[in-house]
């Protein structure tokens, strides 16, 4: 197959999608078909045959998203083979699926927040709105990280075409993630036992909640947030440690080091932190959702959903007691983007019959 990918993710900082589309894409060049990576943008355009694997050809050509955007929710037009020149089947791995010519198209729907939590996600994500039927009317497979996300989308959509679930993974370095060293970890400003939130700053992984339920802890160790800054009302993070992004060069070693991670969101499509965390042998406290349960299985720790009472509780629940981090390991390491290339892959060639 000679097979497109939307890889606009991967430019700049590499947040969940970005990190999906990257592993996903490396996963894949374990097989034999041609990959053509794409980026509908003219910020960073030149830069993504830097970050793509070796193998993967690139073409993209000059165009802005946000007008590219405003005529595929209104026409057929640009075909995506006028931007990637002939391909077989097209992967539009961020929610929007562009009009196609004669490729057969596959779009990965990560979550329903714009539907279900509007007031929570940023001014490009409530655009869905209109992108996302225009993309299941195009898909001839839609493919979605976790079986909750799958149900979401049948509930909300009549959508026609084949629905595959596709199980994001863990690169195999988590498995043997550390915590930092003294000087490393001072570097960062972080102390020898703290709490972690990891992602981007913003309402719908429900901060507020967080913060009151680290002030209901004795004795709490502090409170690291770790994420790009995102949108939405500023909170007052003082007394937390924000040392902002941070790359797969340390992450890793930061999130070891936790006596926690905490998810508390509202909504989540997969929840990369919470495996990634479980690889890593990290204690995980996270909203009690049918995706987070589904992806946490027995080893997480669950709270209500904007409940600081209910997170308190869990928290202290770990704090007083671990529990087994080779569980943990073992848990997180069944999550491998092989099995996700597979299952991915499979979708494509479902697509093409």
């Amino acid at each position: 197959m000679r097979i497109g990918l939307d890889c606009t993710p991967l430019l700049g900082n590499r947040t969940g999608v970005g990190r999906y589309t990257l592993s996903l894409l490396r996963a894949l060049t374990a097989y034999d078909d041609e990959l053509v990576a794409t980026a509908f943008t003219f910020r960073g355009r030149d830069q993504l045959s830097s970050v793509v694997p070796d193998g993967v050809a690139v073409a993209a050509r000059p165009a802005p998203a946000r007008a590219l955007q405003q005529l595929w929710a209104r026409t057929q037009w640009p075909p995506v083979e006028l931007l990637t020149g002939r391909v077989d089947v097209f992967h539009a791995t961020n929610f929007v699926l562009p009009p196609l010519r004669r490729a057969r198209g596959v779009v990965t729907i990560h979550d329903l927040a714009y539907l279900r939590h509007p007031d929570t996600v940023s001014s490009a994500s409530a655009r869905y709105r209109d992108l996302v039927p225009r993309s299941l009317a195009r898909a001839s497979v839609v493919v979605t990280p976790s079986a909750a996300t799958a149900a979401a989308l049948r509930e909300e959509y009549d959508v026609r075409c084949p629905v595959v679930v596709t199980p994001l993974g863990v690169d195999e370095h988590w498995g043997r993630a550390a915590p930092l060293g003294d000087e490393a970890r001072k570097r960062l400003g972080l102390p020898p036992t703290y709490l972690l939130f990891v992602g981007t700053l913003e309402p719908r992984k429900d901060l507020r909640t967080l913060l009151a339920a680290h002030r209901l802890v004795p004795d709490a160790p502090p409170l690291v947030l770790v994420g790009p800054a995102g949108w939405g009302q500023q909170l007052d993070v003082s007394g937390c440690i924000t040392p902002g992004y941070l790359g797969d060069d340390v992450l890793p070693g930061v999130v070891a080091g936790a006596a926690a991670l905490v998810l508390p969101s509202l909504d989540e499509g997969f929840g990369i932190p919470v495996i990634e965390a479980l690889a890593a042998g990290t204690p995980v406290v996270a909203s009690d959702l049918p995706v987070l349960r589904e992806v946490g299985g027995d080893v997480a720790v669950y709270a209500e959903p904007g409940s600081p009472s209910s997170f308190a509780a869990a928290l202290q629940q770990v704090l007083d007691d671990p529990g087994d981090p080779g569980v943990r390991r073992t848990h997180g390491a069944a999550y491998t983007w092989t099995r996700c290339a597979e299952a991915t892959r499979a979708a494509y060639s479902l697509a093409l019959t």
